[in-house]
């Protein structure tokens, strides 16, 4: 079957979803809403990094895509006023969504209830389903599934690798800054919201009745200048959000981020040959490990674009409401083997 879809912001990780949707031989483009005047009026393929013009060119009024009725439409316009209000109008309208945007709907049943009577509602209105996607299915599919292989089952952690020698993605983790000045990315409660949802999804499937979600943080200078980070700056980062049970952490998500690949030896290392990548322990009876290599961590943006991508079939056969990876059928590679 052919579905219809919509793509509603052109942020990174929205370009790259039109590219996959542009590329899928199941999937057609039905238009592209953008919050960016820059790109109002842009070809839907120049956005996604060129190729044959998709004739379809973005705007600001989402009129016209809703208007073409669209079996799904992927939400990435993490940079809206109001992005409730934007699902809500397109789940009203009888359309799915896919999105990446609120972290908390990782999670319906710990996200804000205000917030999810109200996406409920607009679900039940339109008939529709919504999805919300968090940081990728090594982080909540792989590690249930590895579960699955154990008689018992102690603690789950994942943890995420990058090595980022690129001054742009070094300075969003704030690498070059003074050792004594918290980055954004660990300031008090951030990594909680961000990955918090997910410890709890993974928390409901293995039935444990967490006590609490805590968070911790280490940075790392660097031990000479390497480029425009001088010695002594921060060149190292490393952070976990926790979901524990009697004061002892049983779920982890963990980042460990590097300037350069011998920062900070003493943390865990990336799967043997990589500078990047996942690794998923069960510490369990019997034990698991899975080491990863693969683009989720050094382009988040690619990879949760070819998931959302992957995810519109199954969220527009899906009966209407929250969703979450678990309550659907698997997203696979489906018409992409050629």
């Amino acid at each position: 079957m052919s579905y219809l879809v919509g793509q509603w912001g052109t942020g990174p990780v929205g370009r790259s979803s039109l590219g996959a949707l542009l590329g899928h031989p199941d999937l057609e483009l039905a238009g592209v809403v953008t919050v960016d005047p820059r790109h109002a009026g842009v070809d839907a393929a120049e956005l996604a990094g060129g190729g044959r013009p998709a004739r379809i060119h973005a705007t600001e009024d989402p009129a016209p895509l809703l208007a073409r009725r669209p079996h799904v439409v992927c939400h990435t316009a993490s940079r809206s006023r109001d992005v409730a209000g934007e699902l809500c109008r397109i789940l009203e309208s009888g359309t799915g969504v896919v999105s990446d945007v609120l972290p908390s709907l990782v999670h319906p049943p710990s996200a804000d209830r205000a917030l999810v009577r109200r996406l409920r509602s607009a679900c039940a209105t339109g008939g529709a389903a919504c999805l919300t996607l968090g940081p990728g299915l090594v982080n909540d599919v792989l590690p249930l599934l590895l579960s699955g292989g154990c008689r018992r089952v102690h603690g789950v952690k994942v943890t995420r690798f990058t090595c980022l020698d690129d001054p742009e993605a070094g300075a969003r983790l704030g690498f070059g800054g003074p050792l004594g000045h918290r980055p954004q990315i660990v300031r008090p409660g951030a990594p909680r919201r961000a990955w918090g949802p997910v410890v709890r999804l993974l928390a409901e499937h293995l039935a444990v009745p967490l006590d609490e979600v805590s968070e911790t943080y280490e940075l790392c200078p660097a031990p000479e200048d390497i480029g425009r980070v001088a010695q002594g700056a921060l060149a190292g980062l490393r952070f976990q959000v926790s979901g524990l049970l009697r004061g002892r952490p049983v779920i982890t998500f963990e980042h460990v981020a590097r300037l350069r690949a011998d920062i900070a030896p003493h943390w865990p290392a990336p799967p043997p040959g990589e500078t990047g990548g996942h690794r998923v322990e069960i510490d369990g009876e019997p034990p698991w490990r899975m080491d990863l290599a693969g683009p989720a961590a050094a382009d988040p943006a690619t990879s949760t674009a070819l998931r959302m991508v992957s995810a519109v079939a199954a969220v527009a056969e899906a009966p209407p409401g929250l969703h979450t990876p678990l309550t659907l059928p698997p997203f696979t590679g489906r018409r992409r083997l050629r």
